[in-house]
């Protein structure tokens, strides 16, 4: 990631940002086999809506301004 530009955040090394040319900036996590990448640049192709990362279910609600993690399903599967 480096390589790329990329710098590794220093509390989580999982999390990898980059700062662009035009002021905004890219989050990439990585974990073994799961990656998500956030941006506000719409030059990046659009996936849609996370709706899953690390086992976490992701939900939001942009009308009211709700962000909602859940890790249940995960802990449900361990036990």
């Amino acid at each position: 990631m480096v390589f790329y530009n990329f710098v590794q955040n220093e509390f989580d090394n999982c999390v990898y940002s980059r700062n662009l040319a035009n002021g905004s900036c890219i989050y990439l996590l990585l974990y073994v086999d799961d990656m998500l990448i956030v941006a506000k640049s719409k030059t990046m192709k659009d996936l849609g809506a996370a709706k899953k990362i690390f086992g976490m279910v992701i939900w939001r609600d942009r009308n009211i301004g709700l962000f909602y993690v859940s890790q249940k399903k995960y802990i449900e599967n361990l036990l």
